[in-house]
């Protein structure tokens, strides 16, 4: 089985899967201050728990917005299942052209996701994930980043909203009955998740203009289905990119999928 770790700014997506199925999934708090002990005893418990041996997990890899994460994960799924992790590292082991400027600088996160992205649909692509920040990643036809934006998340602006002004205050991030809203709270639901439904359609509508062909438009990250809800320029939702991308870069470094458990 192979183990997948993405980890983002806010949150850390867990995957097992055996062959290419996955069979569990995991989403937690990320964490700086752990070290590679606390990692490899907390992953062995989770497994357990969904019924998955550790000792079957043959594989590990790791993509990871938090640079001083890595080396702590890579210790650990050494120490803890025996094994070389791949570590994601944007211009160096990521198989995606890139038509910018510094790919050093790209998100590993980004570039995991453009790599399952063109595995899974048609390219040309824009891919939108909504989670701490909502990135726009733009893939030409013959599969080449060619940029994209980065903007504040959903969650990010409402804390940021409600930590500025004074008489307002959170609220559930749910759609509201109308655009017009009637109370506090639905007026702050209204503009976050209104709002940000045209922020997305609006950057979709300007990078199609810029970009030739007729890209698809793939969501991801965890306020995904919430966004895909409103925002009319969404076609499909794959909450699963990144551990896809992960999956996928396992098997091109390797050669091969990593076999389930009893497998020669």
């Amino acid at each position: 089985m192979l183990l997948v770790v993405d980890v983002g700014n806010t949150n850390t997506k867990l995957g097992v899967y055996e062959g290419r199925e996955l069979v569990a999934s995991w989403r937690i708090t990320s964490r700086r201050d752990q070290t590679a002990d606390e990692y490899g005893v907390f992953m062995h418990s989770l497994l357990r728990e969904r019924g998955v041996l550790p000792a079957t997990v043959r594989g590990v890899a790791i993509s990871s917005t938090v640079p001083a994460i890595q080396p702590t994960l890579a210790e650990m799924a050494q120490r803890y299942f025996g094994v070389r992790a791949l570590v994601v590292e944007p211009g160096v082991n990521i198989p995606v052209p890139m038509r910018v400027e510094s790919p050093r600088e790209v998100g590993p996160d980004r570039l995991v996701k453009i790599v399952a992205a063109v595995a899974l649909y048609t390219p040309p692509l824009i891919i939108v994930d909504c989670g701490t920040a909502t990135t726009f990643e733009c893939v030409s036809a013959s599969g080449e980043f060619l940029g994209g934006a980065i903007a504040p998340g959903i969650r990010t602006a409402a804390e940021a909203l409600t930590a500025r002004a004074a008489r307002l205050f959170q609220v559930e991030l749910v759609r509201p009955p109308t655009a017009i809203g009637q109370n506090t709270i639905t007026n702050i639901q209204s503009g976050i998740i209104f709002g940000y439904a045209g922020l997305v359609d609006g950057l979709v509508e300007r990078m199609r203009t810029e970009m030739e062909g007729d890209p698809a438009v793939i969501a991801t990250g965890g306020l995904a289905g919430l966004v895909h809800q409103i925002a009319r320029s969404i076609q499909v939702v794959n909450p699963n990119l990144t551990l896809e991308g992960l999956r996928i870069m396992y098997e091109r470094w390797t050669g091969a999928s990593v076999p389930a458990p009893g497998s020669p």
